[in-house]
């Protein structure tokens, strides 16, 4: 392979690509490639933990390919000396968790590709100090390029490790709550969308007594026949509602494929997702907390900082990528502030008390807790984001660029243009605090809220998010940004004209 070919299998701190041919979407994850990077992946836990045989715990979601992955891994591990155990079915969260506990292994690797399409597949990779960061992926890569490894005959073995994942879920509430049932008496349904999150209904829900009653995509199917696994997909979001308004159910979860990301479903079958999601859990976390800062990426709305404000909290803004919002809340605790909490509006949450890792079933397990709290008080969860202050409208709109051109570089032109041009008039500015990207507010008569244009991190896209606080607002706003961005010909504004 080309050293460009190995690079685009980079995707953040993950590896990503082709699993299953695909009309004009050719296999990268080779059978070869697959086994190379299983060999380098031994060669680098080797090198930095210095165990000279290291031993690997492998994972898989319910893709279709996965099977094959797991085993190229696992031959790539063992040809260079490194042991294997094989957990079957995972959650992304759970192979971290078991470098936690006493399972034997000294790293692991899951083989996913989270909310992508059939074809796709990819692989996460961690330590026991937690998953590699995007430098470790490119010295990964770069020990595959090389080729050189040492050589060695391990073994292989099968152990699962989900139960005792789940366990550690039930054990955490039944803690808090102080009863064994704490859920007795609650409709609680679960939406896997047929991938690795079936196992929280039976093995999490039913013990703590909840009647799971409406659950359904819980087998894992990598076919995902019923909709995406995806709580940020419309399709998977609409299913979801109307399971928990027929089921009369008193609480909806819906995981992604690899349980790394949750959404949830009030009574009335309105979604808690996005902004409302990260209000709750942060209502939750200042009570216990006053003061501390919450962390998320930069598309989260004005309301949602009046409403941490307003709880006595700080609300941080930061870049786009899970890894990036956790890191800068890890910084903050180095630096002395309290920072228990770094989210995305995808659904990616990591707390502090739970390693920092972005573990879709762990944050909907603390809104269960609260959800126990609050029904043995006789109070309504939801009660506790009554008063967030919601958009009257929102969009998000992503232009893209013409083919072949450099991106990065003109896509960096146009947010520079933009913070230029948008201080220079005088119905609207750049957001005072700005970490990605460029933020820019409307006075009421010129829409009456804020745009944020930033480049995508891995794709030649220009997404633009808007919220406006009046209906109408966000045609405005839109209309001033076509504007504003018609000198660009590598650019495709005609996608702001559905929104005008």
């Amino acid at each position: 392979m080309t050293h460009e070919a190995w690079l685009k299998l980079k995707n953040g701190t993950d590896i990503r690509g082709t699993a299953i041919a695909c009309e004009n979407d050719p296999v990268t994850l080779t059978d070869d490639v697959v086994f190379t990077l299983g060999r380098a992946f031994c060669a680098f836990v080797r090198e930095r933990t210095g165990i000279v045989s290291p031993t690997v715990a492998v994972g898989h979601d319910s893709r279709l390919s996965a099977d094959r992955l797991v085993r190229k891994t696992a031959e790539g591990i063992t040809s260079a000396g490194g042991n294997v155990i094989l957990t079957g079915l995972s959650s992304t969260p759970s192979m971290f968790m078991l470098l936690q506990d006493d399972f034997g292994a000294d790293a692991s690797v899951m083989v996913t590709a989270s909310h992508l399409p059939y074809q796709k597949n990819g692989l996460k990779y961690f330590l026991k100090e937690g998953g590699l960061e995007g430098s470790d992926i490119s010295a990964l890569l770069s020990i595959a390029e090389r080729g050189e490894f040492p050589a060695g005959s391990g073994s292989v073995s099968e152990q699962r490790y989900l139960p005792a994942y789940a366990e550690h879920l039930v054990s955490l509430v039944r803690r808090a709550c102080g009863t064994e049932r704490p859920l007795a008496g609650k409709r609680i349904l679960v939406d896997a969308g047929n991938g690795a999150g079936g196992f929280y209904a039976e093995l999490v829900l039913k013990p703590l007594g909840a009647d799971t009653t409406g659950s359904q995509f819980l087998d894992p199917d990598g076919n995902f026949p019923n909709h995406i696994p995806n709580p940020e997909n419309e399709d998977a979001m609409r299913s979801v509602c109307a399971a928990v308004v027929k089921n009369h159910a008193d609480f909806g979860i819906i995981f992604d494929t690899d349980v790394d990301r949750a959404g949830a479903v009030g009574p009335d079958g309105e979604e808690i997702n996005r902004n409302r999601l990260i209000a709750l859990i942060s209502a939750i976390l200042l009570k216990e907390r006053p003061g501390a800062t919450i962390v998320t990426d930069s598309v989260t709305s004005d309301g949602l900082a009046q409403f941490i404000a307003a709880r006595g909290g700080v609300h941080r803004r930061f870049k786009r990528g899970y890894k990036n919002v956790i890191n800068e809340s890890k910084r903050l605790n180095e630096a002395g502030i309290d920072s228990p909490l770094a989210i995305e509006t995808s659904g990616h949450a990591a707390l502090r008390e739970n390693y920092f890792l972005d573990d879709g079933a762990y944050l909907v397990t603390r809104l269960l807790i609260a959800l126990a709290g609050c029904a043995a008080k006789g109070e309504d969860l939801l009660g506790l984001i009554q008063d967030l202050p919601c958009p009257a409208e929102a969009a998000e709109v992503r232009l893209t660029f013409s083919p072949g051109c450099d991106f990065k570089a003109l896509g960096t032109k146009v947010i520079e243009d933009l913070t230029a041009l948008s201080a220079a008039l005088p119905h609207c500015a750049p957001a005072p605090e700005n970490c990605e990207g460029i933020r820019i507010n409307f006075d009421k008569t010129h829409g009456d809220g804020w745009a944020l244009v930033r480049l995508s991190l891995h794709e030649p896209i220009l997404p633009v998010n808007i919220e406006s606080n009046r209906k109408g607002g966000v045609s405005l706003i839109a209309a001033q940004l076509k504007d504003m961005m018609k000198g660009y010909p590598f650019l495709d504004t005609r996608l702001f004209e559905s929104y005008i």
